[in-house]
């Protein structure tokens, strides 16, 4: 009886009822079974619910219902993100109303083409969302993937909607709610220990700097990056690059994987003259344009010689794109940041 109450209450009230509505569970057992009644205490229903203690029969069953629903949650979300690399098939979090046939993908694709409305855009890309992830996912169709979808190119947050669709709004907020919180300030603090470099010295301190220092005319440090990015650079200390795919084992230093990571380019430097002097393929980049790189004015991500505008004008937001731009364009991760790109999937 009283597993049955409790469902009825978490379904109409969620997980976590108010505690009014416990007590109301409580007393209509009491009031329409009066032998459950407890004559000992001071209202007869207290054994299912004490509203002053918080306990009970109808309690202990919500703590469990609560514990499996988070237990559910946390295999759900290790389950969609954790399981694989950025190129792995996985069930996407979105199931669409209605499946396009090929003809109706690309009317919806030549529509995007011409179309200025950003809302009935973002529309069309959900609606040929499943197209472009067989798109992404084959060999031989996923280099098309920015020329047959080229609003990605000039419509901000389109990544962001894909990766979305994909693992669902809570693993997408995941990193920008973890990171500040609860990995930033352990990553400092076990650098800290690592032995002295004075390139690592300075990350630490920018990383440790306020954005208000930051501002100041006479910061020491004004060709470092700011306390975000610094703090994630100083990952690739803490977690060395591994030798895996290069012809030089054990040579890739974390500053020489910083470059595989973010480039800066001041304010007023042509993209494409950056894009036209890149002469091979690349996993995808951060591209940072600002008067110093503490003060960064726009964040592009660089891929194969195509540039997607971040809708982000943080670098830590800017970060989070460029790592879900591995998982919405199907690439993997680049040798060198290879491990640090697996602590953020796994862990963060």
């Amino acid at each position: 009886m009283v597993n049955i109450l409790a469902a009825d209450m978490t379904e109409t009230h969620g997980t976590s009822p108010p505690q009014h509505v416990r007590e109301l569970y409580a007393r209509g057992i009491v009031a329409l079974l009066p032998y459950l009644m407890d004559p000992y205490s001071k209202n007869g229903y207290e054994h299912f619910y004490d509203g002053e203690s918080g306990s009970g029969y109808l309690a202990w069953r919500l703590k469990t219902i609560q514990r499996k629903s988070v237990s559910s949650e946390r295999r759900g979300s290790s389950r969609q993100l954790k399981g694989g690399g950025p190129t792995t098939r996985r069930d996407a979090s979105f199931n669409p109303e209605m499946t396009l046939s090929e003809e109706q993908c690309r009317e919806a694709m030549s529509f995007m083409k011409h179309s200025s409305d950003e809302a009935a855009i973002k529309q069309k890309m959900k609606m040929t969302f499943q197209y472009r992830c067989n798109m992404v996912l084959d060999e031989e169709k996923s280099p098309d993937v920015l020329t047959e979808f080229p609003r990605f190119k000039d419509v901000k947050g389109l990544a962001e909607q894909d990766f979305i669709l994909l693992f669902g709004e809570n693993v997408a907020a995941k990193f920008l709610e973890r990171w500040p919180t609860t990995f930033k300030q352990k990553v400092i603090q076990q650098c800290k220990a690592l032995p002295t470099l004075s390139e690592l010295e300075e990350l630490i301190h920018s990383a440790e700097a306020t954005s208000y220092e930051e501002e100041m005319d006479d910061y020491p440090l004004d060709s470092g990056w700011d306390s975000d990015l610094s703090s994630i650079i100083l990952l690739l200390h803490l977690i060395p690059p591994s030798a895996q795919g290069w012809k030089r084992p054990g040579k890739v230093s974390a500053s020489q994987a910083e470059k595989h990571l973010v480039v800066f380019k001041k304010s007023g430097t042509s993209i494409q003259e950056h894009v036209d002097a890149i002469n091979s393929t690349t996993q995808p980049y951060l591209l940072a344009i600002g008067m110093k790189r503490s003060a960064i004015n726009e964040f592009f991500i660089v891929l194969d010689k195509q540039v997607i505008p971040c809708k982000s004008t943080s670098s830590l937001g800017a970060f989070d794109e460029l790592f879900k731009a591995h998982f919405v364009f199907g690439t993997i991760y680049m040798p060198a940041l290879h491990n640090m790109y697996t602590f953020i999937q796994t862990t963060v």
